[in-house]
């Protein structure tokens, strides 16, 4: 892993950024205009509003620490934070393609992805779903009018770990412009845009967030990606992240290398537990031994978040109910990420044929590890799973 010490230089603030009476922590900007001394100084703000103060739909004090805070976690030149992770998604495949192009997607992507680049079908645009995560399914996949491969490493509810250096060789001699979402691996352990990606998303209202009252998303990239971006995708679609929630995100920011340990440190107690239960059939966690693509995580991930899956050997929608049911201290809810440990299952009962077609495992559970004891948790699965 990174040195601390060049973390935590990350997430303090500059001399720069500290224009407010030495505060310890920024102020929140809660202001839709900015003012100006003259119509000179406006026009000149007008004309480049990325790097003025104009209306908090383009820039904003408390977005901006937010955003250079980012950049500089994730090693990237530039970022643009936006009100919700599907927000931030859209503007990085919309800023990448045109009509009649055609748009990869690696594994199993977040499902609301999936059902965005479904809609873009209506701008003639076309994808194509690989659940492989092999480099020769997608070499296989790619078109004339392939323009963007969108992944995510681990890939969503079934933890696949993508060759990440190996299809972004491929893409770059193809012209093919690479998109992942990071908010799995935080830029804590792992940094994309290192590997060769060209836009790397994060929905914040997971990890960097990390308190379950924050939703929020984030593009990093290069300086030019996000300057062509600005004005169309970002600034007129008005996506922007609001001041407050930015402050929230600093602040998650702050304490972030102290909670992914433990996050790290419960899921893997609790996936090496449930790796030896005989009511479990599989524990999908790239930190196990047992997990196919183990040394591949060695290589491109510093750690482990506290995310992974398993499979029940109770067969489908009934045996997931049952055990669900039982629990007392995991909640059952969306999202993840935060000090709340939470589980959920992609099988809702009557999606059972959609979920064979994707190639997903009926009886599949989504554990997210939270900040309670280990041991607590192990025992509140434990007595779930006695009669599963």
């Amino acid at each position: 892993m990174e040195n601390p010490d060049d973390i935590m230089t990350c997430l303090r603030f500059t001399d720069e950024e500290h224009r407010f009476l030495h505060a310890a922590v920024p102020p929140i900007y809660e202001t839709g205009p900015f003012f100006f001394d003259s119509y000179d100084a406006y026009a000149e703000a007008a004309n480049n509003e990325m790097n003025h103060y104009v209306y908090w739909r383009g820039t904003n004090p408390t977005v901006q620490i937010a955003e250079n805070m980012l950049a500089e976690l994730e090693g990237g030149e530039a970022c643009k934070c936006f009100a919700s992770g599907m927000a931030a998604i859209g503007a990085a495949l919309l800023c990448s393609v045109g009509a009649g192009d055609h748009v990869i997607l690696i594994g199993h992507v977040y499902e609301t992805s999936v059902t965005l680049v479904q809609y873009l079908a209506k701008f003639h645009i076309t994808y194509t779903t690989i659940h492989s995560v092999s480099v020769e399914a997608v070499a296989s996949a790619i078109e004339d009018r392939t323009k963007v491969i969108l992944m995510e490493s681990p890939t969503s509810y079934t933890f696949d770990l993508v060759n990440i250096p190996e299809i972004t060789h491929l893409a770059r001699s193809r012209d093919i412009r690479t998109i992942i979402d990071n908010s799995w691996a935080t830029p804590l352990y792992m940094k994309p845009l290192r590997l060769g990606v060209d836009i790397v998303v994060h929905s914040v209202s997971k990890y960097l967030g990390g308190h379950n009252d924050l939703v929020g998303g984030a593009l990093i990239a290069s300086r030019d990606i996000i300057s062509r971006m600005f004005t169309e995708e970002f600034q007129l679609m008005g996506a922007s992240m609001a001041p407050f929630e930015a402050w929230l995100l600093i602040r998650g920011l702050r304490t972030l290398p102290l909670r992914m340990k433990a996050h790290e440190q419960n899921g893997l107690e609790i996936a090496r537990y449930l790796d030896s239960h005989p009511a479990v059939s599989r524990v999908n966690h790239p930190g196990l031994p047992s997990h196919p693509q183990y040394e591949l995580g060695r290589k491109l991930l510093r750690g482990y978040s506290g995310l992974f899956s398993f499979e029940l050997k109770a067969p489908g929608y009934e045996g997931i109910r049952s055990f669900m049911n039982k629990l007392k201290l995991f909640r059952i809810g969306v999202s993840w990420g935060a000090m709340e440990s939470q589980i959920i299952s992609p099988n809702y009962g009557y999606n059972e044929s959609a979920l064979t077609k994707q190639q997903m495992p009926l009886s599949l559970v989504r554990l997210a590890a939270g900040h309670e004891p280990a041991q607590l948790l192990i025992q509140d699965l434990e007595e779930a799973l006695r009669y599963s």
